[in-house]
């Protein structure tokens, strides 16, 4: 049986889904609120064992605690098992919910992509490095390279430092010049360019490389070393006991193509209400487009308004939507990936780490689902989240579908749910 049917059901914690429960709560909806975290904040407002919470997220979840916004923390999304009808599982075993409405707000992940000596123990994500040292990993003294695209690199690194970690440099593959015209563009943004101030206040000392990428991690056992390669084409190696490397983020797209949602350049495609191509479900955040806090936030607000029917709440936020719109898209032009990267993979480079699958067996397939049933490529626990993201930047094509369940589920609580 299915759990009592909610007004407004919200998929993700983090800003846009915080700020999403909060308003549709204030129109009188039922909300509740999922999340697979143990606590709200998603990815950017994740707790930290050593600091306070994020002043900018206290509003928000005074919101929807005063609101009564019903909370499932470590849930996690499986499935939609029938309509109106969202299947989860969590420590108590697998259960569906009901709802009138669905906001998904499931934010974004790291692109990663794949370059000789990338599965070393010691290469990983540079924001999963970052929740690493958030919840106690101690980095004192260690070499960090951090490397990639994006604004996330240097926020990561001046974390990295604050933590006691030696960051040898920022390797970020945008041009010098495309970063000079975005950082002009914030001086039309106070509050932002104060951020990026500070950001390079915390920096100091330390290189900033534009221009200048990965190409291979080496070492014995795990990573010792890191090779860089600049515009000009010359090589630097920097000796590092972590390489924190994220070529931007992703959007976590698979419940909405699950649903049979409208996706365009990877994104979902919605309205001016934040409504996706089907009727009644919603989408917030990253989900349909990285571009930061800001947006993500106002997003969120438009799809809670809209959720509850209170349409003129939400054209009150159009304009704040549109000035943050303008920001990412400019962010967008700044930090998009340069076409050497997609020569970084060698032949015998694992692609798919789950089926161990080099890229040169993919590359020989004619798409993702030739890819998948020749070599098991996406086939693995992640189901295509990594190597899916890579391929579609490398090759142009991805995943082309999305089946229940969304993430593995133990049988024995699969089962329980057909017992008579």
């Amino acid at each position: 049986m299915a759990d009592g049917a909610y007004d407004v059901v919200v998929v993700g914690a983090g800003p846009a889904g915080m700020a999403a429960a909060g308003r549709a709560a204030e129109g009188g909806a039922r909300v509740l609120l999922l999340d697979d975290n143990g606590r709200p904040g998603g990815q950017i407002w994740r707790a930290d064992v050593f600091e306070p919470p994020y002043p900018e997220m206290l509003p928000w979840q005074y919101r929807i605690t005063e609101r009564h916004v019903e909370i499932a923390n470590g849930t996690q999304l499986t499935g939609f098992p029938a309509p109106n009808c969202v299947s989860v599982e969590s420590a108590q075993g697998v259960r569906e919910i009901r709802y009138a409405r669905l906001i998904l707000a499931t934010g974004a992940r790291e692109r990663f992509l794949p370059f000789p000596g990338w599965t070393l123990p010691g290469v990983m994500g540079a924001g999963g490095l970052q929740v690493l040292a958030k919840n106690g990993w101690q980095l004192n003294g260690r070499r960090v390279v951090v490397a990639g695209s994006g604004p996330l690199l240097l926020a990561v690194a001046a974390y990295l430092r604050r933590r006691g970690a030696k960051v040898v440099a920022v390797a970020e593959q945008a041009a010098g010049s495309k970063i000079r015209r975005f950082a002009a563009g914030l001086l039309r943004e106070r509050t932002k360019w104060k951020q990026a101030l500070g950001l390079r206040a915390r920096l100091l000392g330390i290189p900033y490389r534009t221009s200048c990428w990965p190409v291979s991690a080496e070492g014995d056992g795990k990573v010792e070393r890191v090779t860089l390669r600049d515009g000009g084409g010359r090589l630097r190696t920097e000796i590092c006991d972590y390489l924190a490397c994220a070529f931007g983020l992703a959007p976590n797209g698979e419940a909405a193509a699950l649903l049979g949602c409208r996706f365009e350049n990877e994104c979902v495609s919605v309205d001016e209400f934040q409504q996706t191509s089907v009727p009644e479900v919603y989408a917030a955040g990253e989900i349909t487009g990285v571009g930061g806090v800001e947006l993500s936030l106002v997003e969120g607000e438009i799809a809670g308004f809209a959720a509850c029917g209170n349409q003129e709440g939400a054209r009150k936020r159009f304009a704040s939507r549109t000035a943050h719109r303008r920001f990412a898209q400019r962010m967008e032009a700044a930090f998009a990936l340069r076409p050497e990267l997609k020569a970084l993979p060698q032949t015998d480079t694992v692609l798919c780490r789950c089926e161990d699958v080099p890229f040169g067996k993919v590359k020989a397939c004619s798409g993702w689902q030739e890819a998948k049933l020749h070599t098991r490529c996406g086939m693995g626990p992640c189901q295509g989240r990594i190597c899916g993201a890579a391929t579609g930047f490398l090759l142009g094509w991805g995943p082309e579908s999305a089946r229940p369940p969304l993430f593995p589920v133990e049988i024995d609580a699969l089962a329980s749910r057909y017992e008579k």
